[in-house]
């Protein structure tokens, strides 16, 4: 429909987006609490934003800029837009042309504005949507409306306002085997810059750059959270102007040339989404639910998987696989993954890519052996690729060396782990990639992908050309996905990237899982799973049980704490289990057994953390949707410089339901032992409320370091005693 009024509010859940669609760009005069109903109210923010005096007395600046800032409103700050016509017609002056909103409160809402620049020949469509989950997104389209002559766009970014009371900025850095590591620093002056040149999403991508209330926490404080969903070149920033305007906002990051539109063509930039809450656990929860309710989401209970990496690594004999399979269904393995070697020449890293072709020297009679008995033991099969990757010791580079991303044809990039990139962009090598995988998922009735992307793209440019190609190559990427889907309903696609280098919103689009990082140490894994989940809900974060002693840390752990860390994600096995005694197998099984009794829980559930103010313990859970049952995990990093752990509040619970503590014994043996009881909350099953358990806690546990404890609380049946 469309409508007069310039001034528009959006709601859902605790969020209120004010929009103001007149100036030309839109502006955002509020983005965080939901406000009431009072039209009369909506409208006054307007005023809010009308013209001032910047802080160096500059005329006419809004306070608020619009959503891709312009130099012509005022703003002096990071441009929105960055583009010419071969050198001229540098700075846009949008007048806007009309706007349509559709949706209502608690629905998802859909503002479309249309705005254009006669002068440059440039129009311009902004989206802002608000899911019923309260989480926003904002995204710009930009056409080439000239009859002639071509328009360069060098950036496009986006922004949204947060207000004064955001003084703290947290966000994410890392590396391969340590993803997501968080960093937190006042919100200063200048512009807190983001970016990322590697291609892909990367280890030490920002993930989720948030702005909140000076202390805030998982259960505390106003908090403003942004993403930028791209698996390509990309930043995300944080900006505080002179004039005092806070701005959160992030964009692709486009390489010279990568687009230059032709008259009637059209740019649109990667979604950036907004979540508002009180305190982490509440913007997680938003885009827990946002994820669920996508209508691609996995549906079915997500499968134990047994992944022959770190079991077998390039050594692949038929005897042995059948051998871990068996082992597998021991435990109760749901789904067997074959990891990197099966290909043409593959026996190690440098060789191989791009031949996706099962080796006849490896498998003669193709890999139907081991395919029959895995499914003979009633589990899914899996095939790892790196599709696009390419190894200079290949058939396919030797054949097609134009394929290879390259910044001309007279050198190649720097290597890394011994390969190349193909380039997607190239019809034929998209359509020779997509039609070799497709025919291998045809064969085999592959149920799964692990969808492996083990380098950067660095001097990635189309070799015949000399053009830049990291924008073309994650659109052909998404596009290569996307068809494979399409062509095998039903198959599903791991992203994984040197461990956790491609999660972002957008990948997740057409894809049912990640691989958080590499390193499964769970001491690490506990740390990187913590920060993951502040935007994917467990089911969509692969965690798996590993040796006793981590090859990536060659520390060593025991079952129940690795089976404990894996257990609040989609769990797996990734462990040569012909070298585990019986005895752990027979725990292991117990630990698969219990992960198939919670995961409708951990999968559907509301994760939780507690603000306990001693790192050295952490303290996190998943509540049920109807706050009837939970999983809470007592963790330990290191030794505490107390002599005993002060109580422990539990958040989430309904605070008039009484819950039962259950033990899980299998993972008892975190407990120090000593000539002092165990505590009491252990031993005696009590009966306690969710208001007394999140006011005033449990006693923590004495634990030895590096281990977790696990619990269920359950309601109580109505005639047992609350405490």
């Amino acid at each position: 429909m469309s409508v007069s009024t310039s001034v528009h509010t959006l709601t859902a859940a605790a969020t209120s987006l004010v929009v103001d669609v007149g100036p030309g760009v839109p502006r955002v005069l509020h983005w965080g609490a939901r406000l009431g109903d009072d039209p009369a109210s909506h409208s006054f923010l307007a005023t809010l934003g009308e013209t001032q005096f910047g802080a160096d007395g500059m005329p006419g600046q809004h306070r608020h800029p619009g959503v891709l800032p312009e130099q012509s409103a005022g703003w002096t700050g990071t441009p929105g837009l960055e583009g010419h016509r071969e050198g001229h017609a540098f700075s846009t002056r949008f007048v806007a042309a009309g706007h349509e909103l559709s949706g209502a409160p608690n629905q998802r809402q859909v503002l479309v504005s249309r705005a254009v620049d006669e002068t440059v020949q440039v129009a311009l469509t902004t989206t802002v949507e608000l899911s019923p989950q309260g989480v926003a997104r904002i995204r710009a389209a930009l056409t080439n409306t000239a009859p002639s002559g071509t328009y360069t766009i060098n950036a496009m970014r986006l922004v949204l306002p947060v207000p004064h009371e955001a003084q703290e900025i947290l966000d994410f850095t890392g590396r391969h085997l340590r993803e997501r590591t968080p960093q937190r620093h006042p919100f200063h002056a200048g512009t807190h810059l983001r970016e990322n040149r590697r291609g892909r999403t990367g280890s030490d991508a920002s993930f989720l750059l948030t702005a909140g209330t000076p202390g805030f926490g998982f259960r505390h404080g106003e908090v403003w959270a942004v993403h930028t969903a791209w698996s390509g070149n990309h930043a995300t920033f944080a900006e505080l102007g002179l004039n005092g305007v806070r701005l959160l906002g992030g964009g692709e990051v486009l390489l010279p040339g990568e687009v230059t539109l032709e008259p009637g063509e059209t740019y649109t930039t990667p979604w950036l989404y907004a979540v508002y809450g009180d305190g982490l656990d509440t913007v997680a929860a938003s885009f827990h639910q946002e994820l669920r309710a996508r209508a691609g989401h996995p549906a079915s209970p997500r499968p134990v998987v047994l992944n022959t990496w770190e079991a077998v690594y390039f050594d692949h004999d038929l005897d042995s696989l059948i051998e871990l399979a068996t082992l597998g269904e021991k435990v109760g393995v749901e789904r067997f993954v074959l990891d990197d070697g099966w290909f043409l020449g593959r026996r190690d890293d440098r060789k191989g890519l791009g031949d996706w072709r099962v080796d006849p020297a490896v498998w003669p009679d193709g890999l139907h052996p081991l395919v029959q008995a895995v499914r003979s033991r009633g589990m899914q099969f899996g095939l790892w690729f790196e599709p696009e990757m390419i190894s200079g010791d290949s058939e396919l580079a030797r054949a097609h060396p134009e394929w290879i991303l390259a910044p001309d044809e007279e050198r190649l990039p720097l290597e890394a782990r011994h390969q190349q990139v193909l380039n997607l962009a190239i019809p034929q090598a998209y359509d020779h990639l997509l039609e070799s995988i497709s025919a291998l998922v045809t064969e085999y009735r592959i149920d799964y992908i692990k969808w492996d992307h083990n380098r950067d793209l660095i001097e990635a440019g189309d070799r015949r050309t000399g053009e830049a190609r990291v924008h073309a190559q994650t659109l052909a990427t998404y596009a290569l996905m996307d068809e494979l889907r399409h062509r095998h309903p039903g198959l599903e696609i791991e992203s994984c990237s040197s461990g956790g280098g491609r999660v972002d919103l957008e990948v997740l689009q057409r894809t049912d899982r990640v691989w958080a990082s590499d390193c499964i140490d769970p001491l690490e894994r506990q740390r990187i799973q913590r920060w993951t989940g502040l935007m994917l809900p467990p089911e969509l974060v692969g965690s798996h049980v590993g040796a006793p002693t981590a090859h990536t840390t060659d520390r060593t752990h025991s079952l129940a704490f690795r089976a404990a860390t894996a257990l609040f994600g989609h769990f797996g096995i990734e462990w040569n289990l012909r070298s585990a005694p019986a005895e752990e197998l027979d725990q292991l099984a117990e630990w698969v057994a219990l992960y198939k009794r919670e995961r409708d829980l951990l999968h559907s559930g509301t994760a939780v953390h507690c603000d306990y103010p001693d790192d050295a313990y952490w303290a996190h859970g998943v509540v049920s949707r109807d706050r009837t049952r939970a999983l809470f995990s007592f963790v330990t990093l290191d030794t505490t410089a107390a002599a005993q752990p002060g109580r422990i509040r539990l958040p989430g619970l309904d605070p008039e339901v009484a819950y039962r503590i259950e033990p899980v014994e299998l993972s008892a043996g975190a407990l120090v032992r000593t000539r002092s009881r165990r505590p009491s909350w252990w031993l005696e099953n009590p009966v306690v409320s969710g208001r007394a358990l999140e006011a005033v806690g449990l006693q923590g546990p004495m634990l030895y370091p590096e281990q977790a404890l696990v619990f269920r609380l359950v309601a109580a049946d109505p005639t047992d005693k609350r405490s």
